[in-house]
């Protein structure tokens, strides 16, 4: 599953919906939570639960973001999205892998009277928005079979210390979101699954944020979280491999296929070894072509 732009589209408005589908986001993430006020979170399930429905044809995956286990809203929600059609979930407010453990035994009842297949309904767990998660971020090694990949949110976490900002006057994330950012960067490699970077929040700044993505890819994010339409098209380039980065993964992978016995090659007066084929495998991967 291609998942370099996640969009968030409010569950309760079907004029938002409508203009999502035909964004280009790889995956749509219809949100129960944060965007739907407590007044119309049943009215948002049902239409949650219609839009699933829709059997147009799509390249793009369904995701919901349900209500936080802590809250008595996260049954009923899922008892409206665990459906054929419905690619994960998003989950927000996680504590850690135990949080995933209990909500995958919630899924195992409703994949089956829904008639799918057990761990179908993949999970992205928002990792660092509340204190104790900071804690357990290496609860999620070895991964749950459901696991697909870890983000980060820095503005509950900042709400969670009492923060009165997260980022510097020139608009840089202080250092304990710098942290936050680092260590799910890190629990996401140490578990196999892909890093999702959070969302730039100034959606009129394309600039600003076609240059973040490429900060986020540097590091190691595979794709981001976004909040508008408008951010989809930086952020699929952002996280699409160039022609030249192409070019040089698939002579690196040719050069270690003809020498098996090699550790270290000299491709183009550089050195290349171990670390160099993992990354260009990468490399193709992210670019159709692993």
């Amino acid at each position: 599953m291609k998942l370099r732009s996640l969009l968030f589209v409010p569950g309760d408005s079907e004029r938002k919906y409508d203009r999502a589908r035909a964004c280009g986001a790889d995956a749509l993430i219809l949100d129960l939570e944060d965007s739907v006020a407590p007044e119309n979170k049943a009215a948002a399930r049902k239409l949650v639960t219609h839009m699933l429905s829709d059997q147009t044809s799509r390249d793009w995956a369904f995701f919901v973001r349900p209500n936080p286990l802590d809250t008595a809203l996260t049954m009923a929600d899922l008892e409206a999205v665990v459906r054929p059609g419905l690619a994960g979930l998003v989950i927000p407010k996680a504590n850690g892998a135990a949080d995933i453990v209990e909500l995958s035994r919630m899924l195992d009842a409703l994949e089956e009277a829904a008639g799918m297949t057990t761990d179908s309904v993949k999970l992205i767990v928002i990792a660092t928005e509340t204190t104790a998660a900071m804690f357990n971020l290496a609860s999620y090694t070895p991964a749950h079979p459901r696991l697909l990949a870890l983000t980060w949110g820095a503005e509950d976490l900042a709400a969670a210390v009492g923060a009165t900002s997260n980022r510097d006057g020139e608009g840089n994330l202080t250092f304990p979101y710098q942290l936050a950012r680092a260590q799910c960067l890190f629990a996401a490699a140490a578990a196999g699954v892909l890093a999702l970077d959070t969302p730039y929040t100034d959606y009129r700044d394309s600039a600003g944020l076609a240059a973040d993505c490429a900060h986020a890819r540097r590091d190691g994010f595979a794709g981001r979280l976004a909040i508008h339409p408008d951010q989809i098209e930086p952020i699929n380039a952002g996280f699409t491999p160039s022609q030249a980065e192409l070019d040089e993964a698939r002579a690196i992978v040719a050069a270690f296929a003809a020498n098996p016995g090699a550790g270290t090659l000299g491709i183009g007066g550089k050195m290349v070894d171990a670390p160099h084929l993992k990354a260009a495998r990468r490399i193709l991967a992210a670019g159709g072509q692993g």
